[in-house]
């Protein structure tokens, strides 16, 4: 903190000195306005690393000099002090491009985490130290990624819409990667797959001997991302009960485990995303109006795959690089035809469809190229034509769509049994393939081109599905 200077702009001397003391004790020197003609004379004549202000001051009020701020010196964080419970000035605040916001009375615990987070983004967050990259040279992507690295350094709650496979925690890594927080922890949690009577323990902890079965303390998700950031994923299957409990932790800024007696301060900033239209599921009931607004201070659109087509060719040399780095073989060359199909699709699931496309047909194609038949898909702007049922036996979670087209042994009667109680069609399919690849190995003495061939499958396709099925 030392050399960092803050400006305080409050018109009641008490919570002046209450402020510049607080700093000062963090090695910050401060200087006071008590109105806004003050502050900016201040702005005017000396360099800052944080602006506190008052909202309401005797000639204006804060969100003057947040604007002001904004246009004159955008490298300036500001955070705004707002009378308890008003969270609307709050959020207004936000909108105009405040860093953060602290309630009266002021928590001094929460408004040392704001300064320590907002001297980290003082100088220009630089990307360069991000592990993340949104692929694309479109100038949908551009914009996309000038805009994360705006948000990068503010602390607003920001909701992220888009499409399902778009990219959306992507942006949200990336956000949290170029800003203050990159030394904390990211962590994402899908909402849609907590189920209801777990939700509160899991987001807020608990304490031991709470309820049946709580034999320790547990951690709850906020707790684990405190001084770095939670990323909400399909907030929308948030139950009703859940959204309030929700809302207060975001508004107040604590937390009570179950079973605590206490709520305990956190520090986290909130990006949400769903690919659902919030708008919709509030105008339905399915979704709390208060904590709509509150997640959505700032929406950030990721635009979807067939939006920016050119895009195609190098996130599909991307994927192939991963998978044959994963699988130790050569890169495929994707044919002028199968590109020209590819950047022709409607590619209704994005980028995430993209993958499995290509995942498939890296394992489907001979030798080193892939043709417009490997990647299997429909005509022109539509989705893929339906596989059979002889097709999809041969698919085991995420394993690519590629058929196993054996002989009918004389045991497989006894591996395609019924689908016993209990058990996912997975579950269920992942047995089915483990004994057909097992029967042919074992009838070829394990040699694995002669299964594949057994099989009617490639080498390559065997190779990834034994590793997929930890059958190596």
């Amino acid at each position: 903190m030392k050399d960092k200077k803050a400006l305080i702009v409050d018109d009641e001397p008490d919570i002046r000195e209450l402020l510049e003391i607080t700093l000062g004790r963090m090695s910050i020197d401060t200087a006071a306005a008590a109105d806004l003609a003050t502050a900016r004379k201040w702005l005017e004549s000396d360099s800052f690393d944080l602006c506190l202000t008052d909202m309401h001051l005797p000639d204006g009020d804060g969100l003057e000099l947040v604007n002001y701020i904004a246009e004159h010196r955008p490298e300036l964080p500001v955070a705004v002090i707002t009378a308890y419970g008003n969270m609307d000035t709050a959020i207004s605040a936000l909108k105009a491009g405040a860093f953060d916001f602290v309630q009266k009375p002021v928590d001094l615990e929460q408004l040392r985490n704001l300064v320590e987070t907002a001297l980290k983004v003082a100088p220009l967050a630089e990307a360069s130290h991000s592990t993340t990259r949104l692929v694309g040279d479109s100038s949908r992507m551009a914009e996309l990624r000038a805009q994360i690295a705006k948000l990068a350094r503010s602390q607003a709650p920001v909701y992220i819409s888009g499409e399902s496979g778009a990219g959306k925690e992507v942006a949200a890594r990336l956000m949290h990667e170029q800003g203050p927080r990159v030394d904390q922890a990211f962590v994402p949690v899908n909402c849609g797959a907590i189920p209801s009577e777990l939700m509160e323990s899991e987001f807020f902890g608990h304490v031991k001997g709470s309820f049946t079965g709580a034999v320790a303390d547990k951690q709850g998700l906020f707790e684990a991302a405190d001084g770095g950031t939670l990323f909400l994923d399909e907030v929308a299957d948030l139950p009703l009960s859940m959204q309030v409990k929700l809302l207060r932790s975001i508004q107040e800024k604590t937390i009570r485990p179950v079973g605590s007696p206490e709520e305990r301060a956190i520090d986290v900033r909130i990006l949400s995303a769903t690919h659902k239209d919030l708008n919709v599921e509030v105008a339905q009931g399915r979704f709390r109006q208060d904590l709509y607004y509150r997640l959505n201070v700032i929406e950030l659109a990721v635009p979807s795959l067939r939006d920016r087509a050119s895009d195609i060719p190098e996130l599909a040399n991307q994927i192939l690089e991963r998978l044959t780095s994963e699988y130790g073989s050569e890169i495929p060359e994707i044919s002028t035809a199968a590109m020209s199909a590819l950047q022709g699709y409607a590619f209704p699931g994005n980028v995430r469809e993209l993958e499995n496309v290509l995942e498939r047909a890296f394992t489907l194609c001979e030798g080193v190229r892939i043709e417009s038949a490997d990647l299997q898909l429909g005509p022109v702007g539509t989705e893929p034509s339906p596989r059979t049922a002889t097709e999809n036996a041969g698919v085991a979670g995420s394993t690519p769509d590629v058929p196993l087209h054996a002989s009918a042994p004389a045991t497989r009667s006894t591996a395609v049994a019924a689908l016993q109680p209990g058990q996912s069609l997975e579950d269920y399919l992942e047995v089915v393939e483990k004994e057909l690849i097992v029967e042919a190995l074992e009838a070829t003495r394990w040699n694995k081109t002669a299964a594949a061939r057994k099989l009617g499958i490639t080498f390559r396709a065997l190779r990834y599905r034994l590793q997929k099925l930890d059958l190596e």
